[in-house]
């Protein structure tokens, strides 16, 4: 489409010239006419009779409503449209610290759909993947980025009107940085630094200074969550204990005033001070007493109130309201649910993002974000967690959202068909999980990887036909790669993944229905789907391998390898004992002997619930270290 935009544009000139091929749209002087005006107030677009408006107050708005304005001219024509912003930011923190670290040229694509949604945040949740001068081990073959990276990751976002914001650790969760020979005397824990040292002030300075001076911003997050063991390792040897409330607010604020001496402002996860307020050490605690002493002594830093688990809006606009008391107006942060396993769980991520939002804006918030963890590997792309980007988006500038007006936007922002993401939320919401998976169970992710002898997971989907559940989803895969092109790799690597789920699923109890019958011809007739099964988990391996390098550095690809070439080997395995046991070479297969029980712990099992864990635990019983 060839447009005119006609008015002031040197402040969106450059971030048209990035999204114009996204958009399929051509500047030219002879295109359709589009009046555009910078002016404080609402995001304004129309069109009548020969001509289109653009009204807009910031350059996000206008890249916003320039999606908006194309949108709503191949649907109709002749339109009037307002939009009032709810947030004055709104956007999103990326892992980059889960062994997956975005390519930036993936980071520029997530930048492109962000200014089309109209999402002015970003930040790259960084615990050790980028370069400290001073420590080279720091990140050390972790797919760390470079300054120059960052850089210019910073400039493409300045031109799209999104602010880029340091996202790092400056207390726990440091467990990769800290593993190293030259950390001994900063650690108090294996996660936790060693606070009230100099030489650990010293490695803050250098991180800060490192992590915030490839961007503008004049904002950092400074992280300082789940602290759990804080003051409880190497500190108390040498202070004794130490009320822990005192050890955190004094520790942040040196990290504050050493951003401070940087010109930063910051912003910390919120959680610590209401554990410690805790009488069993839950953030979510309603009832957490936090002494006045320590309210009146918590620096200048913003609190960042971090909640993707409750689905009632009563429950955030009270926890929104303990975050006021402790001095200032907190920033929200909701949650994609990128992290629940191998696929996103898009009804639990929905259920509490419409909460959490319709809370945040009763009680006037004006900050939030959305966070895309990538937990134990980040075997789930990223990108997958687009759809949810964009409930999150139209949330800030509509008061209700419609699946409609959604499957519309996404569409035209992420160029993907909405109805083919939301197949993906069927890998976790199976028969046996209750609607919008709000326990957070994992199938795809335990019957994918569990061993098919040993099946831990075995006796909690007995019955269940999950592999005709499966089954089911491979036509609809196979339509939704076709009908997706720009997302042909995410298709295709989830189609396999359901050929492999249709066999595997249900193989181990197939298996030992089988033995426990003693019917060796049966047992031969299995072999040949576990032959099958063993050349369809290597073409998913393929597949994800192929996704993987597409968006992310190679780091960390070796990990997901080391899974796939267990879940191979061990294939080949069952192979050849059962090929054994079938000729009389060997009289029982002992696993198979077990009876099979149900899997119990380390989460609660409500019903509703088939299992959640992590890939050590889901495939075997034994110690894997």
């Amino acid at each position: 489409m060839k447009l005119q935009l006609i008015g002031d544009t040197s402040l969106i000139a450059d971030g048209m010239s990035i999204l114009s091929q996204d958009m399929n749209i051509q500047l030219k002087a002879d295109g359709y006419p589009v009046y555009i005006k910078q002016r404080k107030g609402p995001l304004y677009v129309n069109n009548t009779n020969d001509h289109g408006e653009i009204f807009f107050e910031e350059k996000i708005h206008f890249f916003r409503a320039i999606g908006l304005w194309i949108e709503n001219y191949q649907q109709k024509r002749n339109f009037e449209l307002t939009e009032e912003p709810y947030f004055q930011t709104n956007g999103v923190m990326v892992d980059a610290s889960r062994n997956g670290v975005l390519k930036t040229d993936e980071l520029k694509k997530i930048l492109r759909k962000m200014a089309t949604m109209g999402l002015n945040v970003l930040m790259v949740y960084t615990e050790d993947t980028y370069e400290v001068p001073e420590y080279p081990y720091f990140g050390y073959m972790r797919g760390r980025y470079k300054l120059r990276e960052l850089r210019l990751c910073d400039d493409y976002a300045h031109e799209l009107g999104i602010e880029m914001i340091p996202c790092i650790q400056t207390l726990a969760h440091l467990t990769e940085a800290l593993k190293w020979n030259y950390a001994a005397n900063i650690k108090d824990t294996a996660d936790i630094l060693l606070v009230g040292e100099l030489e650990t002030h010293q490695f803050i300075e250098n991180i800060i200074e490192a992590a915030s001076k490839p961007f503008r911003s004049q904002r950092i997050h400074i992280g300082m969550d789940e602290a759990h063991q804080l003051g409880l390792g190497k500190y108390l040897d040498k202070n004794g204990y130490r009320e822990r409330f005192n050890i955190m607010n004094e520790h942040l604020q040196r990290v504050v005033s050493i951003a401070e001496k940087n010109g930063l402002k910051t912003m910390i996860w919120s959680d610590m001070y209401f554990r410690l307020g805790s009488k069993d050490g839950s953030y979510y605690d309603l009832e957490a007493s936090i002494p006045e002493e320590v309210i009146a002594s918590i620096p200048n830093t913003q609190l960042v109130y971090w909640d993707y688990y409750h689905t009632d809006k009563k429950f955030y606009k009270e926890f929104i309201q303990k975050h006021l008391k402790l001095g200032s107006a907190p920033i929200f942060a909701g949650g994609v649910w990128t992290w629940n396993g191998i696929a996103p769980n898009y009804g639990k991520a929905r259920a509490t993002t419409e909460a959490a939002l319709l809370a945040c804006k009763e009680e006037g918030i004006e900050e939030v974000f959305l966070t895309m963890w990538g937990d134990n590997g980040a075997e789930t792309p990223l990108v997958s967690g687009l759809p949810m980007l964009q409930l999150f988006a139209e949330h800030a500038y509509r008061e209700h959202v419609n699946d409609e007006h959604l499957q519309s936007r996404f569409e035209t922002c992420a160029g993907g068909r909405w109805e083919d993401f939301m197949i993906l939320n069927q890998f976790d919401e199976t028969p046996g999980v209750s609607k919008n998976n709000l326990h957070e169970s994992n199938p795809s992710k335990f019957l994918l990887w569990q061993d098919v002898l040993i099946g831990l997971y075995d006796k909690n989907i007995h019955g269940l036909s999950l592999n005709d559940h499966y089954e089911k989803m491979i036509s609809k895969l196979n339509r939704a790669t076709e009908e997706n092109p720009q997302w042909y790799l995410l298709f295709d690597f989830y189609r396999n993944l359901a050929i492999v789920l249709s066999v595997k699923a249900e193989i181990g109890i197939k298996l030992k229905e089988i033995y426990d019958a003693k019917d060796k011809q049966e047992m031969q007739l299995l072999m040949k789907k576990l032959e099958e099964l063993m050349q369809n988990a290597d073409a998913l391996r393929k597949c994800h391998r192929d996704l993987w390098f597409s968006t992310n550095k190679p780091f960390g690809w070796e990990v997901l390898e080391i899974r796939y070439g267990g879940l191979s080997a061990r294939l080949e395995t069952v192979h050849h004992r059962m090929e054994k046991w079938i000729k009389g070479d060997i009289a029982e297969v002992e696993e198979l002997e077990e009876e099979r029980l149900e899997f119990e712990g380390p989460y609660e099992m409500p019903s509703g619930s088939l299992g959640r864990n992590i890939y050590k635990r889901i495939v075997t019983a034994s110690d894997l270290s």
